[in-house]
């Protein structure tokens, strides 16, 4: 089976769960192609991620002259498909605040990938995201001749549910997926009950990099590890004000910031108003290898969002034997359980946060010890990559008998 998979920006340094999922799909001898919608910014510092690079199409690559010309032969060869297809986005850009140029350049994109996918005989489409790449795969459907479905991971998703049209993309779907229960959940709201069958939970995974390789001891004197993009939503400065209240109470406490991005040079100024410069650290982004071996150093992992759907890096912090500090936040209390594998706190609290980080750093070695073999173990439940692409595999083949 022939399957194009479609997200907004692959290869990307946080996209790594969309490249294990790739994986374990070609390991279930589905043929994937690759697509995105435009290239990402970023520097790709993972060898996998450079090779996935070199087996990505992307649209709007360096000539966009292609995907105007793909509109155009679009309307004339099928003019019926393409009045359908146009109408649809001219709906869709009356929900959004995106407005009709954007929506245009959307359905341009999807006579590109319809062009595409038809060369290589693809007749089914998944995008990562219920935002624009979802949009794009279901106005291709809309073009004729291509099924569709996609994976919701939110926060976007749900805090926008209407301005992306989430109701009518699960209503034309062949499938919809996602992440957590909680997400589910979300796409309940939008839709009507007659829907609900073709949402199905499909968690995001861990590879045998992390659950395969042996786990090493807890450090005694060990820190504590963040990883992830630095941004409001992951809740980094209220980690830096909770550290500061500890340290102002005489607790010092070590952490390392696994990760870059716009919330940098404001985390750097918090630090240092803080007085934490001489115990916190931004290191900066670190590969797949580098990042577990990081994981393999810390005591404990934190990540005090304010907004999530399920983050992939507490299941690999988890699958490395190492208890987590995070918040009742989305589907991550489907994963975290406190006294179990972990600590949660109320999202937005530095108070909480300060005590629940106070608690990790003074709870027994061999207690960590114990919480981090309980994560691992239930990481490897739920959350090991080849049984997911089994599942995955599953309902994509589900779409060549109906």
């Amino acid at each position: 089976m022939r399957i194009a998979y479609l997200v907004n920006q692959y290869p990307k340094i946080s996209h790594t769960f969309v490249r294990r999922e790739i994986a374990a799909l070609l390991a279930e001898g589905l043929q994937i192609f690759r697509y995105s919608i435009r290239s990402s910014p970023e520097r790709l510092i993972d060898p996998r991620d450079q090779a996935e690079a070199l087996e990505t199409q992307v649209l709007l690559g360096d000539s966009k002259m292609r995907v105007l010309t793909a509109l155009v032969t679009t309307a004339l060869a099928r003019p019926l498909r393409f009045y359908c297809a146009l109408r649809t986005t001219i709906r869709l850009a009356r929900r959004s605040d995106r407005g009709v140029f954007r929506h245009l350049a959307y359905l341009a994109e999807a006579c590109l990938l319809s062009r595409l996918l038809a060369r290589q005989a693809i007749r089914h489409v998944h995008a990562h995201f219920g935002t624009n790449s979802a949009t794009v795969a279901m106005l291709t459907h809309e073009l004729g001749n291509v099924s569709f479905s996609f994976t919701a991971h939110g926060p976007e998703e749900f805090d926008k549910a209407e301005q992306w049209s989430l109701g009518e993309k699960i209503e034309k779907a062949a499938f919809v997926v996602g992440v957590s229960h909680f997400g589910r959940s979300q796409l309940y709201r939008q839709c009507e009950h007659r829907l609900w069958g073709k949402i199905h939970v499909v968690h995001c995974g861990v590879d045998g990099d992390h659950l395969d390789l042996e786990t090493s001891p807890i450090p005694h004197a060990g820190k504590l590890v963040s990883v992830g993009r630095l941004s409001e939503q992951k809740g980094q400065l209220l980690l830096v004000e909770a550290l500061g209240q500890l340290r102002r109470q005489g607790l010092r406490v070590e952490l390392d910031f696994v990760g870059d991005g716009e919330l940098r040079s404001q985390l750097e100024r918090a630090i240092a108003e803080q007085g934490l410069s001489d115990s916190v650290k931004i290191t900066g982004w670190a590969d797949g290898e580098t990042v577990r071996h990081i994981l393999d150093a810390c005591s404990a992992f934190v990540l005090p969002s304010f907004a999530e759907g399920l983050p992939v890096v507490i299941m690999e912090a988890m699958a490395r034997g190492r208890p987590v500090l995070s918040t009742y936040v989305a589907g991550i209390p489907e994963l975290v359980q406190p006294g179990q594998n972990g600590w949660l706190v109320a999202a937005g609290s530095a108070d909480e946060l300060a005590n629940a980080v106070r608690e990790v750093v003074t709870t027994p070695f061999e207690v960590l010890a114990e919480m981090g073999r309980n994560g691992r173990a239930r990481v490897a439940e739920q959350h090991d990559i080849r049984r997911i692409g089994r599942r995955l595999a599953t309902l994509m083949r589900s779409i060549q008998s109906t």
